[in-house]
């Protein structure tokens, strides 16, 4: 992941900023205690440790890359940025209230490690947020038709929320409840999906810079490809009817929630 997003994160910010509602989503689920510690795990640029900090928020933010927390560290100097990953926080015990993680736990490299740190690093009752997508959620996107390739690959990084589910009590986090997000009109976080209403973002390469499907993972032939013919379809207007096939109940996103329980008692 390091290197990877030492590639991206060289743009990564005039694409990848906080959506003012996602940003809302994570404070109602984390549900922040005043004058409590939070880890942002997987922080990335620090877009959402910087905006949740901005509500008041005492964050932490970790990330394996060095040229992203560069980034972090000049939008906020309040923040304590730190190299590490979801395995390896090196945080003490007990030592945060709760911990969000964005579009980061298909690059850990072990979920139930990843888990069993984080629960390690929470304190009790702590509650984890989690934002990803799953391999269902993805098979709806209709970004399918155009680069199967791309998204066959993404779909295998992408663990199932089952497996999700697993790891977190393995590790000792009770999972408590599932919320599906579903794409906004007006989302300002240029992330895989962003277009799906509004195909004409797939054309702006640097959107497509800071998505590591398009970025890492995409043969350069199927994008060039699937891009003229995702121009073709949106110039006769049959993008409509490909659209409308994708259509689905399972969302786009997802929030998974869970706590530390009080003691292995509870």
């Amino acid at each position: 992941m390091d290197i990877k997003y030492n590639k991206i994160g060289v743009n990564y910010n005039l694409t990848r900023k906080a959506d003012k509602y996602l940003t809302e989503q994570l404070l109602y689920h984390l549900q922040p205690v005043k004058n409590g510690k939070y880890l942002d795990i997987g922080c990335g640029t620090g877009n959402y440790t910087h905006e949740l900090q901005k509500n008041g928020v005492d964050f932490i933010g970790i990330d394996p890359s060095e040229l992203m927390l560069e980034k972090a560290k000049l939008k906020n100097d309040q923040v304590y940025w730190k190299i590490g990953a979801a395995e390896n926080t090196g945080l003490p015990e007990n030592f945060v209230d709760g911990i969000i993680g964005s579009l980061t736990i298909h690059h850990w490299t072990d979920l139930k490690i990843g888990f069993s740190e984080l629960n390690k690093v929470l304190k009790p009752n702590g509650k984890i947020v989690i934002f990803t997508s799953t391999p269902k959620q993805m098979k709806g996107y209709w970004l399918n038709h155009y680069f199967p390739k791309m998204l066959s690959d993404s779909i295998m990084q992408m663990p199932a929320l089952e497996k999700v589910k697993k790891a977190m009590k393995d590790s000792g986090i009770e999972f408590l409840e599932t919320h599906k997000y579903f794409i906004k009109s007006d989302l300002e976080d240029q992330f895989l999906y962003c277009g799906k209403q509004n195909p004409e973002l797939y054309f702006n390469e640097q959107i497509r810079h800071g998505i590591s499907s398009f970025s890492s993972l995409s043969n350069r032939k199927e994008v060039e490809n699937g891009l003229m013919e995702l121009r073709k379809d949106i110039d006769s207007g049959k993008i409509e009817e490909i659209i409308r096939s994708y259509e689905n109940t399972f969302g786009d996103y997802l929030y998974i929630i869970g706590k530390k329980p009080m003691s292995n008692n509870t």
